[in-house]
């Protein structure tokens, strides 16, 4: 392995993880490659221009290339002739009603990658995979290396937040490495020394260990929401108020404020897909009882979405059919295009199919949205979203909605009724200018 400061690393697959992965890397002076097999995808990122929206990433991505610190290809032999380290950053999808994770990209990225290793190299995965991955992924790639175990395999999980990407890459708050070989070890510490040096843990642990803290921590916080939503039911029934309730508990240091905020409910890439490949892992490890409790947690989570849709219908009056009905997001979470598992979509189509005429506004995700739910009706701003609307519903808590002004927001609207899906109004302040305010876990 070359010193750390002379260290050449290469970033396999360039969605989300490995486009924010490889530019922050050459932020931090390494000389980074990227490759993906996509050639439209690696034509974008060449020409400046990242291929979903991340604060902050087509800056670094166009400074990293003025450097000629950052470049990309489609060749997997010119990435093995470069890097000394290799990052494999592709996707696992569910891959069925299973729930289990697809891990056709991994096994394609070392397959394609090892035949081209003919020098001692490290491998390190940062994909979300089952436990026991990564085992059996290091016996593949020694076995197709030309340098046969000196190709070595490790496991460091990535911590990303949509919308906090690059944050959370040059300023990570823990970083994870499982492996028993030095080598390895010490080729991830160099990747990350300036972090370590400023006091970021560094954790070296086994390859399961490693592959379950990911996949753990996501289960957790998908717990911990789905909680705060099971509280929001009761309290609907009971006549209390989640909000205030959640603020109670967050002053108890043993459960803290974070993921507590009572709503529609969680979405996007990881957290839906991640719990339900999780519970498949467990019952083919046969222990499917030990992680039982996250089918509720995903069932809680999907009835959101449901009382979402019946708090709107009855507001308007018991039936959606011919109303005009406003949805004030697209993406699973704000400061991101992600509309994968969007509950906000889901939402929104539930409610089109229910008879309504659907207009959907978000700053940053109508494209996509657009290309996935074509039976929806779309606008390029809030007012012109909300234009002769029966019911707004604020369903992705973008800066924009937050801060709406509700007597300007009423100049355009049929009725002044709007269901805030997040908690991220203030009820007081719209029902003092007129509107009939509806929220999840409040009276």
């Amino acid at each position: 392995m070359v010193e750390a400061e002379r260290m050449r690393v290469s970033v396999i697959g360039t969605g989300y993880l490995g486009a924010t992965t490889a530019a922050c890397l050459a932020e931090l002076g390494f000389e980074v490659i990227g490759l993906d097999v996509d050639e439209a995808k690696i034509d974008l990122l060449r020409s400046g221009k990242v291929p979903f929206y991340e604060p902050g990433l087509d800056e670094l991505l166009t400074e990293s290339l003025q450097t000629g610190r950052l470049h990309f290809t489609t060749d997997f032999a010119e990435v093995a002739e470069f890097a000394d380290l290799h990052l494999i950053c592709v996707g696992t999808p569910q891959r069925d009603e299973s729930g289990a994770a697809d891990l056709k990209y991994v096994n394609a990225a070392i397959d394609s990658l090892a035949p081209h290793l003919t020098r001692p190299t490290v491998v390190v995965g940062r994909s979300t995979v089952p436990v026991g991955t990564a085992a059996t992924l290091a016996a593949r790639l020694a076995a197709l290396a030309p340098i046969g175990e000196e190709a070595e395999l490790g496991w460091s999980p990535e911590f990303l937040r949509e919308g906090f990407g690059v944050e959370d890459t040059l300023r990570p708050n823990r970083i994870v490495i499982g492996t028993d070989s030095p080598r390895v070890e010490k080729a991830v510490r160099a990747l990350w020394q300036q972090q370590v040096d400023e006091g970021v843990p560094f954790l070296v642990t086994d390859l399961q260990t490693a592959e379950l803290v990911k996949v753990s921590a996501n289960a957790f916080l998908a717990t911990k929401i789905s909680f705060i939503n099971a509280m929001a039911e009761v309290s609907e029934v009971a006549g209390a108020d989640v909000i205030q309730l959640a603020e109670a508990l967050s002053y108890d240091d043993r459960i803290g404020g974070k993921f507590l905020g009572p709503g529609l409910g969680f979405g996007g890439g990881c957290l839906p897909k991640d719990i339900r490949a999780f519970m498949a892992r467990a019952d083919e490890l046969g222990v499917e009882p030990a992680l039982s409790f996250l089918r509720e947690v995903d069932a809680i989570n999907q009835r959101r979405r449901a009382r979402t849709t019946d708090i709107a219908r009855q507001l308007i009056g018991g039936n959606f059919a011919g109303r005009t009905v406003t949805v004030l997001g697209a993406a699973f979470k704000p400061n991101s295009d992600d509309i994968r598992d969007s509950p906000a979509l889901d939402v929104a189509s539930t409610i089109a199919s229910l008879g309504a005429h659907v207009t959907v506004y978000d700053p940053a995700a109508l494209e996509r949205a657009r290309e996935a739910h074509p039976e929806l009706n779309y606008a390029t701003s809030m007012l012109d979203a909300a234009r002769g609307a029966d019911v707004v519903l604020l369903l992705t808590e973008w800066a924009e909605f937050r801060e709406a002004n509700p007597e300007e927001l009423a100049t355009v609207v049929a009725q002044k009724r709007i269901v805030d899906g997040r908690n991220a109004l203030d009820p007081t302040y719209w029902r003092a200018s007129g509107w009939t305010y509806r929220a999840l876990g409040r009276q």
